[in-house]
């Protein structure tokens, strides 16, 4: 006789986004295909981040989606250092440029920054804070990092922001924007963030 054993129906982990990035959301709901993502609440305005640090900036802003949204919600904040320009742009690398910056004047103001700098000094790494916090006020937190290096101009069509000009120590000497997206995930600072907090999700 066969025993009758119940099938138990497991529900997805609703999580909503908290970036306005269109790009980075994209990448972030590739990241984390076992979740329910839905996009960030329409109405909720700009929200500023205006903490010093990206693990601020992130909470900052999944604490803002968590609010309007009534369930968890998952951010980032992502950095780009160079350290021949002391760390810079890091935090405001989004807003290195001006306040509303685009992708194409924050390059601009990289390059234009380091045209002097030779080769072996233009070292540099992308950092990554990802989080969820929950209505209840618990959070998950983690955090990803790629080093390399910035390249003397911008090469590839594919990513965004800085992903042009930064070339992975790990990628055989192309930049983020000259990998398809799997081959960029793989190696990626945000990639490497968002693998470590989906394993500490439920």
């Amino acid at each position: 006789m066969n025993d009758f054993i119940p099938r138990l129906q497991l529900s997805t982990m609703r999580l909503v986004m908290a970036s306005a990035n269109p790009n980075k959301a994209a990448e972030i709901a590739r990241l984390l295909t076992e979740y329910d993502i839905e996009p960030r609440p329409p109405e909720l305005g700009d929200i500023l981040e205006s903490e010093q640090t990206l693990e601020g900036n992130a909470r900052v802003k999944a604490a803002a989606v968590c609010r309007q949204a009534n369930a968890a919600a998952v951010a980032d904040d992502t950095g780009l250092e160079v350290d021949a320009l002391g760390g810079m742009p890091g935090v405001w690398s989004a807003r290195y440029a001006g306040e509303h910056a685009t992708d194409a004047a924050n390059l601009s103001k990289l390059l234009e920054r380091m045209q002097d700098i030779q080769e072996a000094e233009r070292t540099a790494r992308f950092r990554t804070v990802a989080i969820v916090v929950f209505p209840d006020g618990r959070e998950v937190l983690a955090h990803g990092v790629v080093e390399g290096t910035i390249s003397t101009t911008s090469r590839g069509q594919r990513g965004f922001g800085y992903d042009s000009v930064f070339v992975p120590n790990e990628g055989h000497g192309r930049t983020f924007a000259e990998m398809d997206a799997d081959e960029k995930n793989a190696i990626s600072h945000r990639g490497r963030a968002f693998r470590s907090l989906a394993n500490q999700l439920p």
